[in-house]
């Protein structure tokens, strides 16, 4: 299946502890000591604690989680829109891509011009509930229409080139 080819509207939820998972579960991150950096080309880099990301209007939307050959998991996510971290962050003009970051650098290269045309934001909750460490607490990309394997878990670092 590919995501960008199907029609989600009518699905069901799935139950969160029907999710699968791929890739790491077992990130322990400090909130003590968490930061989510917003660097690169941008004229006010930010840095960033799990409370004040929690402080930025959130956002609900139902996407569909597909890992090929492996589970389709639909849920309701909810978090932070990337555009109003990088608005605060000054984003210069020049710039064309965002690399969003998460543990033992796993990374995806997002163009700017996508943030625009599907919903591309980071969630800190699913179906309700608090984002579970298995599924990348304390935030997770959630990227319409790419496959699981791009949405990046842990994320810590949103780096703008």
């Amino acid at each position: 299946m590919n995501p960008a080819e199907i029609d989600s509207r009518n699905l069901e939820i799935d139950p969160l502890e029907k999710f699968g998972t791929m890739g790491p579960t077992d990130v322990a991150i400090d909130l003590k000591t968490y930061r989510l950096k917003v660097t690169g080309k941008v004229g006010r880099p930010l840095s960033l604690s799990y409370d004040e990301i929690l402080k930025y209007p959130s956002l609900t939307e139902t996407v569909l989680l597909i890992c090929p050959g492996f589970f389709a998991n639909n849920g309701r996510w909810t978090g932070t829109n990337l555009k109003s971290l990088l608005e605060e962050a000054q984003i210069k003009k020049e710039a064309q891509f965002i690399d969003v970051v998460g543990s033992q650098e796993k990374r995806v290269r997002i163009p700017l011009k996508e943030l625009d045309q599907k919903k591309i934001f980071l969630a800190y909750r699913v179906n309700g509930e608090t984002l579970p460490r298995k599924h990348g607490f304390p935030v997770r990309l959630v990227y319409e229409d790419a496959y699981g394997s791009d949405w990046v878990k842990y994320v810590d670092e949103i780096a703008v080139s």
